[in-house]
């Protein structure tokens, strides 16, 4: 019997865990405060590699003492490291394809069930599904957490669908560059005609072994043994796709963006669960200052993610447009941002050219960033955390795709929110140039600032007190809690 809180009701117990990466357990991390505001224990397991990252950021620096939420490890299955760089997709795919993570995790659950309040679900990244298999095994429901678009999950559903039409693998590599990827895909649910280098990119496979390919495809497929799943975003923002999946799973809330729902807490409660950050690189808070010296919707910021590499010539490439365009830039370098090296190197005439009007930085709060009144502009890799928060924000966005569910959330961005440009893959100097001043200044800019404004109103009505977003969470709540 679990123990019993006021009114006699059980305590709910809600472990949460969200696949080893930035975004995932940013997201996951949000979602376990707005799940603790509304009175439930939350066990939060961290990867152990991942637990030392945010112990070194000072993300976890002052979280002893605070009531009804605590923090747990399990390792991956990977050799320790003490590498402070996000870890390769392909050894962490195939570490959780192989259950590596699994017997740790279920000891856990027995753990906690004798020594804190017994659990009553799990809420796990959907990119965890071996955590679905501990509960089962303990009798415990799940329900999938994914920090992707309703869009990208449902193509990451139709990858078994591509393989079975033969669609994937592709013959050989001349298929990357000999107009195949424009194959129009016009049977998956909801998304319309859709090409096939707009579905995310891991589908551009040349062996149906694939590790990343055939992780995703299972981890999808998953997403029907499950009590329910939840998806970060909010209704009017893809409809479309959201009513395909309602009518496709039991027990779909979609719940976004995170933030706004957050910032609906009252404030003594979200001042004690400011005492736990998100990042796995410490913050510079300097950029902040200096963002307040610049005018409103001058700066440019310019942040790639926590995955994305780039060479040292791209780097120049884009470093000079930026210089070149004349406007003001928040740009974050992060230490393992450039392949190959191990610190930015840009040199003394670019630095000189880019006074009063550049700032570089290792890491930063986005959120805290894109919400301040000098930024106008965000030139983004097109992850979907950082989408959302710039929805939130009502800001406009160059979109340059690296990998995974970028090509799709670009296209989305540009071509059915009308609020983002694409930057070519191999854009040099003169293209950024362009590219920012047509953002920051240019009519087309004014138009997509227009349209971000219009989805940052929505998103704040969905996560209003009657809002799709606001009743979602009270019925996951209920589910949860059950």
């Amino acid at each position: 019997m679990a123990p019993a809180r006021a009114g006699g009701k059980k305590q709910a117990h809600v472990v949460c865990i969200p696949y080893p990466a930035q975004s995932h357990i940013k997201a996951m991390l949000k979602m376990a405060k707005l799940l603790h505001s509304k009175d439930i224990f939350i066990t939060f397991v961290n990867t152990e590699f991942n637990n030392k990252r945010l112990l070194k950021s000072g993300a976890l620096q002052s979280v002893e003492g605070l009531e009804g939420f605590r923090f747990e490890t399990i390792p991956d299955g990977l050799p320790t490291t003490d590498s402070d760089v996000t870890q390769d997709v392909a050894a962490l795919g195939l570490s959780i394809l192989e259950n590596r993570m699994l017997p740790a995790f279920q000891n856990l659950l027995i753990k906690l069930d004798a020594e804190i309040y017994p659990v009553t679900s799990i809420l796990s990244d959907g990119f965890m599904p071996f955590t679905a298999n501990a509960a089962r095994s303990l009798g415990i429901p799940t329900v999938f957490l994914w920090t992707i678009a309703a869009c990208v999950f449902m193509a990451l559903y139709q990858f078994k669908s591509a393989l079975e039409r033969g669609l994937i693998p592709l013959k050989d590599e001349s298929y990357l560059t000999n107009g195949y990827l424009d194959t129009i895909v016009d049977w998956i649910p909801g998304m319309g005609d859709i090409r096939l280098r707009d579905l995310p990119s891991y589908i551009k496979i040349m062996d149906s072994n694939d590790v990343v390919f055939n992780f995703l495809m299972e981890s999808a497929q998953r997403a029907t043994n499950v009590t329910g799943n939840v998806f970060t975003t909010f209704d009017d923002l893809e409809q479309e796709v959201v009513n395909v999946i309602l009518s496709m799973f039991t027990n779909v809330y979609t719940i976004g963006p995170l933030q706004l729902l957050l910032d609906q807490i009252q404030s003594d409660q979200e001042e004690r669960l400011k005492c736990i950050g998100y990042n796995l690189w410490e913050e510079e808070k300097t950029c902040i200052q200096w963002l307040d010296s610049k005018e409103v919707n001058s700066v440019v910021y310019v942040n790639f993610g926590s995955i994305t590499v780039v060479s040292a010539e791209q780097l120049k490439e884009f470093g000079w447009g930026l210089a070149n365009s004349n406007c003001c830039f928040l740009w974050i370098i992060r230490p393992d941002l450039i392949v190959g090296e191990t610190a930015a190197t840009l040199g003394v005439e670019f630095m000189e050219a880019i006074k009063n009007r550049g700032f570089i930085t290792s890491w930063c709060s986005q959120e805290e960033v894109l919400n301040h009144a000098s930024v106008g502009g965000f030139w983004t890799h097109g992850g979907w955390n950082s989408i959302m928060e710039s929805l939130s924000a009502g800001v406009p966005m160059l979109c340059w795709p690296h990998v995974g569910d970028q090509q799709t959330n670009c296209k989305y961005m540009c071509n059915e929110w009308e609020c983002g440009m694409e930057t070519p893959n191999d854009a040099k100097r003169d293209d950024v140039k362009k590219l920012v001043r047509l953002l920051m200044n240019g009519e087309k800019g004014h138009k997509m600032r227009k349209k971000a404004t219009e989805w940052k109103r929505m998103a704040q009505k969905a996560c209003g007190p009657d809002g799709s977003s606001s009743l979602n969470l009270e019925n996951l709540v209920c589910l949860l809690s059950d």
